[in-house]
């Protein structure tokens, strides 16, 4: 989670929202990520689904089961369905996200009867997480006065 909160402050320094992820296959990263929609100018530049690209790539394949996820917010239903789509065994998350979270705070992905079903651990340094982005909208706001 340390290397996934190191990509969410780059993220933030970029001007983007600061998420980062990272998919570890034992005690090896394999494929690392951050938010790039803004830059990129597309709805699908998240963290999660640029970690999940980045391991495929690397691994050779697109089935990551024997690969765990470490993710600073809680992913949204895209990225909850390109989990549950690349077969990722864990997922590990910092941040609750009460507005577009698919892993129980706004309803659980993994509990649909999809032929795969990841486990999931949330809470992982949340304070640390939230607090990369509080501050990020914090200053947001304060820019755009």
């Amino acid at each position: 989670m340390t290397r996934a909160l190191e990509l969410a402050k780059q993220a933030a320094a970029d001007g983007e929202t600061p998420v980062g992820a990272v998919i570890v296959k034992g005690d090896k990263i394999v494929g690392e990520g951050r938010n790039r929609r803004e830059k990129g100018k597309n709805a699908l530049y998240h963290a999660e689904i640029e970690a999940i690209d980045n391991a495929c790539k690397t691994l050779g394949g697109w089935r990551l089961f024997q690969c765990e996820m470490y993710v600073t917010l809680e992913p949204c239903p895209m990225c909850a369905g390109a989990i549950i789509n690349s077969r990722l065994r864990r997922v590990v998350f910092g941040a609750c996200d009460f507005k577009g979270g698919a892993c129980g705070s706004l309803f659980n992905m993994f509990s649909y009867p999809f032929n795969h079903k990841p486990l999931m651990e949330m809470g992982v340094m949340s304070q640390e997480c939230s607090d990369v982005l509080k501050d990020f909208f914090m200053q947001l706001r304060k820019s755009k006065e």
